[in-house]
């Protein structure tokens, strides 16, 4: 049985139900690419007897390569699988059309699903090239969406997550796809699921088991999208401001927002659009001049956050107040909702 979903602007077919997903109708023009997962295909098996190459996969200003995950070309660019340290595997042709998964030994589909709805669609999005992912959560502020960016454990899930409590609906977290509009720079809905470390969960709600797993054998927990802690934005939203996300800070004068430079900007995208260590120097160049052309239509601050989780509460009113002045529709809920941790 063949079950339809969207995510990230892409429609596609999956050969399992996939629970982080609402299912769609059948209606509707063909899906973007084809997922399956349990016995190999045909066509995967084709590819595995492909010569065989492994890609770098070393991130700008990183000299040392990620352990935990090996990147294979088969066939001179036909094909790529994508392996981690646990043993689960993703197989995925160059036009992004078409992607195979298997967890790792001792594993469950709920684990080849956890990979499947983060580094696999921003791995699918960059073989498409049809959108700019960026590392970062996208929050719906008064009508429009900002997006919140950063080097990895400075607290973007956290931060969108604690304005989620608040009652701004989320568009994605940890890849968002920015997808140019007739004018301005659309977010792309990625799934409703907010994925958090148990630390987080703790800032959040007191302690840290106070959300479901995302599946059994992993520490991070997720916050459901589904309108009743909090919701999720199931359309598009023109992009209207970025959030440089600072490290924690121990100084007294945080939390603070500051303006923060076209240049620095620039700089500091680069880093984070995601998997970009898969760009040769023409699609490098092409991405720096995307981003360039954004940072000079999206204004972008500097959120430096503080060290104390007691903090949080601060932080996500400064946040919220500073990010309506940026937005302009009036359909925003009533500001000041407490964090659930408030209460």
């Amino acid at each position: 049985m063949v079950h339809l979903y969207k995510a990230y602007g892409l429609r596609f077919a999956s050969n399992v139900v996939i629970p982080a997903l609402s299912l769609l109708s059948s209606e509707g023009s063909n899906p973007d690419f084809i997922f399956q997962t349990g016995t190999l295909p045909q066509w995967v098996s084709r590819a595995l007897n492909l010569p065989a190459k492994q890609v770098p996969t070393l991130r700008p200003g990183i000299s040392v390569e990620d352990p935990s995950f090996r990147l294979t070309d088969y066939g001179a660019g036909q094909f790529f699988q994508l392996a981690y340290l646990d043993g689960t595997r993703f197989l995925v042709d160059c036009r992004g059309t078409q992607v195979w998964g298997e967890p790792g030994p001792g594993l469950t589909q709920g684990d080849v699903f956890v990979y499947l709805l983060g580094p696999i669609m921003g791995f699918v999005l960059r073989r498409r090239g049809r959108t700019v992912p960026l590392h970062a959560s996208s929050l719906a502020i008064g009508g429009q969406a900002i997006a919140l960016f950063g080097e990895a454990g400075v607290g973007k899930s956290s931060t969108a997550a604690a304005l989620a409590l608040r009652g701004w609906p989320v568009l994605c977290e940890d890849v968002c796809a920015l997808e140019q509009g007739s004018e301005r720079m659309h977010v792309l809905p990625g799934y409703p699921r907010i994925c958090l470390w148990p630390d987080s969960v703790s800032f959040l709600f007191c302690v840290p088991d106070a959300l479901p797993l995302i599946v059994e054998g992993w520490e991070k927990r997720y916050l459901q999208l589904d309108g009743a802690r909090a919701q999720f934005s199931a359309e598009s939203l023109p992009l209207a401001a970025m959030y440089l996300l600072a490290p924690r800070s121990d100084d007294p004068g945080v939390p603070r927002i500051e303006q923060v430079s076209q240049r620095e900007a620039a700089l500091c995208l680069v880093q984070n659009t995601y998997m970009n260590w898969l760009l040769d120097r023409g699609q490098r160049a092409a991405e720096f001049d995307g981003i360039a052309k954004l940072v000079s239509a999206v204004p972008c601050f500097k959120l430096t956050p503080s060290i104390d989780p007691a903090r949080l509460r601060a932080m996500a009113e400064l946040l919220e107040l500073h990010a309506m002045s940026h937005t302009c529709r009036p359909e925003s809920p009533e500001i000041g909702k407490p964090l659930e941790s408030d209460v």
